[in-house]
């Protein structure tokens, strides 16, 4: 009755999908054997030379950033931002010698505002979108005496330039975390995931939401339906109802906005969100969110930079060190034991003996990805899982 269900799903979600106009453009994807290897521990990364930082101090240092949207998505830009709020207070920057470039294109705006950047006496350019890294690196052999910070990606990490960086972190922890709430939450044992795009940056993270979900509920299976955009608010909304007329009564997302969150209250269901608090938004929805801290990078960039020292050329830390984890509970919507379940959880994760991509895991082919007792490590800053596991359906690929 499972297969069967599922394949009633397919056929009437694909009638949906036709419908809604993908014109945004996607940005290429590294793959996996440009980054790191599938299994074994990553290897350390490259560090690149000492920044000629003289006269540089945290009173006249100068930082840029590049965003693709602005603070007012509730989301993605907005918890970058956070980041960049707390690292200037901790290192106590004061709010002209922070430049923000707001709502910038994946496209030849991002270079023109790189440039500018440049020209205003930024020391370092932090970038954040994933889609800034050509751009990123075209600028950057420009000027080799400026530090290039890029959020993902993974040209940095492969190339010789040295004033090039790239940073992630483990976010797939903070899914799994989250994933919990949702098994437990779910009536129905279907989940439904609002994603971007199709590569391994939202695989890895809608992967691991579905596996914390299953360490509860062995039952519960997951459609994913992709919005081909990382911030179309009207778009995340439909994909979000499509979805929960085909029966999943817990969304989940990849996707800047809080639009699945309002979405899914508006239409009785729950939620769980990504990259802010988002019980504001929809408070008889949402459970929880997986979150980042990006003041953890932030702050070890600019001093090292002041202090000499060389920034990470590949960086990418997770739940033991703070650089991920979940928001608060919705303690009225949780289901009973939830909180239990996420220490638990989150205990042997910090501990380092087990992580999210642990074995055995098979695709939905049927095949082992990953064998019994062994686990897949992904790189520091570029994520490479592309596996759909078993009990995950794919709509509109």
């Amino acid at each position: 009755m499972q297969h069967l269900r599922k394949w009633l799903v397919v056929l009437l979600c694909v009638a949906f999908v036709i419908t809604l106009v993908a014109c945004d453009k996607k940005p290429d994807e590294p793959k996996p054997t440009d980054v790191a290897p599938t299994e074994g521990e990553p290897g350390e990364p490259t560090e690149a030379p000492p920044p000629a930082s003289d006269g540089v101090t945290l009173e006249n240092i100068k930082l840029g950033f590049v965003h693709i949207t602005d603070p007012s998505d509730m989301g993605y830009t907005y918890n970058h931002d956070l980041g960049t709020q707390k690292m200037a207070r901790e290192l106590g920057l004061t709010d002209d010698q922070i430049v923000n470039k707001f709502n910038t294109a994946e496209d030849a705006a991002c270079e023109a505002a790189l440039r500018e950047l440049v020209e205003q006496g930024c020391h370092i350019i932090f970038a954040t979108s994933f889609g800034f890294e050509d751009y990123v690196m075209e600028v950057a052999s420009d000027y080799p005496d400026v530090e290039f910070c890029h959020a993902s990606g993974y040209q940095a990490a492969v190339s010789e330039m040295p004033n090039v960086h790239n940073y992630f972190g483990k976010i797939y922890q903070a899914r799994y975390l989250s994933g919990i709430a949702a098994g437990l939450k779910t009536e129905n044992n279907l989940l439904g995931y609002v994603n971007a795009y199709p590569f391994a940056e939202c695989i890895q993270g809608f992967t691991g939401f579905y596996l914390g979900a299953k360490s509860v509920n062995p039952d519960v299976e997951m459609i994913v339906m992709n919005t081909d955009s990382w911030n179309d608010p009207q778009k995340e909304a439909q994909v979000a109802k499509a979805l929960i007329e085909q029966g999943c009564d817990v969304i989940g997302q990849h996707c800047d906005s809080t639009a699945p969150a309002t979405a899914a209250e508006a239409e009785g269901a729950f939620h769980v969100g990504y990259n802010s608090d988002m019980i504001g938004a929809a408070p008889n929805a949402t459970l929880t969110s997986a979150v980042w801290d990006w003041s953890r990078y932030l702050i070890l960039a600019v001093s090292n930079y002041v202090d000499g020292k060389a920034i990470p050329k590949d960086w990418g830390e997770g739940l033991a060190e703070g650089a991920v984890d979940i928001s608060r509970l919705n303690e009225a919507l949780v289901a009973p034991g939830t909180a239990e379940a996420i220490e638990a959880a989150r205990e042997k994760i910090v501990s380092g003996d087990w992580d999210v991509f642990t074995g055995p895991l098979v695709n939905n082919q049927g095949e082992v990805v990953v064998k019994e007792g062994e686990t897949y490590i992904e790189p520091a800053s570029s994520p490479a899982w592309e596996h759909i596991l078993e009990g995950v359906t794919m709509i509109g690929d």
